[in-house]
């Protein structure tokens, strides 16, 4: 049995490598909710919806987001509306009293659906439409993840990290606002200060997580801030990584990320953005899968090979020296 951390691309790429040495049946993948927002009234759930459509094998891979060949009828009419009437577009972040009020899961994270800013295909809308009439006709975050899971044909269990708000913000010189707003809206361009993870102190894990890191844990190449980052925050899940096996694959090669803004938003919280800064990103880490040609070096097993995944056969690759590692430190 094993357990995936799991942000929006860089564990999901691992993923599509994963079976048959890690097969579905026996995969536990626990889901980032901090990116989470509720735009329009319908709860987006970026993070748990890329591993959804990767394993019911219907991912845009190209994007690595969204459903492939998806539609966009009802987010083309919206910007069309908005042109016609002479709206504003861009991120819309609502009132802070807005924030607070109504469906509590949604807190901090509420944007406007007037020429939204994030694309959503109309297949992708119609599983936001039936998360949020679920969560609001009582069902929690995690059972409903489970239900959508049935629908998309999934073998692994699929897991939110909690089920209570938990909104990532990015702090900038002119404020704050939410971490889809800074990478979608604004294209990462705002300068960031620091980074918050509002609401974790009161969250707890969701039903089956701290079983879940009773398996061996593997991080994928994901963002240790605003991927990884947000479960840390939550009590209990740091400490039930002490416990266990880790196995961490880096992001970088070198100082050099794969992808996003993980560089960015390391150097703003006082961590080193490079493989080096791993050490202290992960301190619970038994083992690093690093590049062969990078630098890094620590004071726990690493296991060297190619890590860009940039395809099925990448993945396979370094999903052998994952095995490898954890092999090499249970």
């Amino acid at each position: 049995m094993v357990t995936f951390l799991s942000g929006g691309t860089g564990t999901p790429k691992l993923l599509a490598g994963a079976d048959p040495v890690f097969p579905p049946a026996e995969t536990t993948v626990v889901g980032n909710t901090g990116d989470d927002v509720e735009l329009a009234g319908h709860l987006v759930c970026p993070d748990l919806d890329t591993v959804l459509f990767l394993d019911g094998e219907v991912l845009d891979r190209d994007l690595w987001w969204g459903i492939a060949d998806d539609t966009a009828t009802t987010h083309d009419e919206l910007h069309r509306l908005a042109d016609e009437a002479g709206l504003e577009s861009g991120p819309r972040y609502l009132s802070a009293e807005a924030q607070t009020a109504g469906r509590p899961l949604s807190q901090w994270r509420r944007f406007s659906g007037v020429a939204e800013f994030m694309h959503v295909g109309d297949r992708d809308r119609a599983v936001h439409v039936t998360r949020t009439s679920l969560l609001d006709q009582g069902h929690s975050l995690t059972a409903v993840t489970d239900e959508l899971a049935g629908g998309f044909g999934l073998e692994l269990e699929l897991l939110p990290m909690t089920d209570d708000p938990v909104a990532s913000l990015i702090h900038t010189p002119d404020g704050f606002m939410h971490f889809q707003e800074f990478w979608v809206g604004r294209d990462g361009e705002p300068t960031v200060e620091n980074v918050e993870f509002r609401g974790s102190s009161n969250a707890e894990p969701a039903p089956g997580v701290l079983d879940a890191l009773d398996d061996v844990v593997v991080i994928g190449p994901s963002n240790p801030v605003t991927s990884i980052g947000p479960m840390l925050s939550v009590p209990g899940i740091g400490a039930a990584l002490q416990e266990t096996t880790v196995v961490a694959v880096s992001p970088f090669l070198g100082d050099e990320a794969f992808s996003g803004p993980v560089a960015q938003l390391m150097a703003a919280v006082g961590g080193d953005p490079s493989t080096q800064g791993l050490a202290n990103a992960y301190p619970f880490a038994d083992a690093f899968v690093v590049d062969e040609d990078d630098d890094a070096s620590f004071d726990v097993h690493e296991e060297r090979t190619d890590v860009r995944i940039d395809g099925r056969e990448d993945a396979e690759r370094v999903v052998q020296a994952v095995t490898r590692a954890i092999d090499a430190v249970e």
